[in-house]
């Protein structure tokens, strides 16, 4: 792990509190890996005197799976608790922070339709989202039973999008769980 500037937050800052799920699932968009992409190119605009590398994750980026219309974009950074270096280009760049929690920030468009994460590099949740992805990607079985759970979901009412997403956890680390077998016996 680097040096730090300073030391990270303790707590989570969940900026306009809690918020309700008001999106549904939707089939697979092959316009999804397109949005990514502009966004991509947005914030490497803005932080082009950083070293960050940039990734489609989340079910938008799986071909073939039904998603919420949100693209969630990955983004490590060298020192998370140095928000000057990231923060504010982003800001600038039109986004809007969200999530201000110890190893991550969350900024978003005003539309909340993209989900911009940042984390330092080499943290173990962005192993952990590549992990997920790349089974999805990868096994038609895991991918058919995370769309099924999470249209079971979505069945319900969500006063809290976070909720919604913690009712996804088992399932999420089941797939996960699969998918570190299958790398120990390749």
């Amino acid at each position: 792990m680097p040096a730090r500037r300073r030391p990270d937050v303790t707590s989570l800052e969940l900026v306009g509190g809690p918020e309700a799920v008001t999106v549904g699932i939707r089939d697979y968009d092959p316009s999804w890996p397109l949005a990514f992409a502009e966004h991509r190119d947005r914030i490497r605009l803005a932080l082009a005197d950083q070293h960050v590398e940039i990734t489609h994750i989340g079910s938008t980026s799986v071909p073939g799976l039904a998603a919420k219309p949100i693209i969630d974009v990955l983004v490590t950074v060298e020192d998370i608790t140095a928000e000057e270096d990231y923060l504010d280009a982003l800001l600038a760049a039109g986004y809007e922070l969200r999530v201000r929690e110890p190893g991550h920030r969350l900024v978003r468009t005003p539309e909340r339709d993209v989900h911009v994460h940042v984390y330092e590099q080499h943290a173990r949740a962005v192993d952990e989202y590549l992990l997920l992805r790349d089974r999805l990607r990868t096994d038609a079985a895991d991918r058919a039973l995370y769309e099924r759970i999470k249209r079971e979901l979505m069945q319900r009412t969500w006063d809290d999008m976070n909720a919604y997403a913690d009712a996804k956890t088992a399932v999420i680390e089941a797939i996960k769980e699969r998918a570190r077998a299958g790398r120990a016996r390749a």
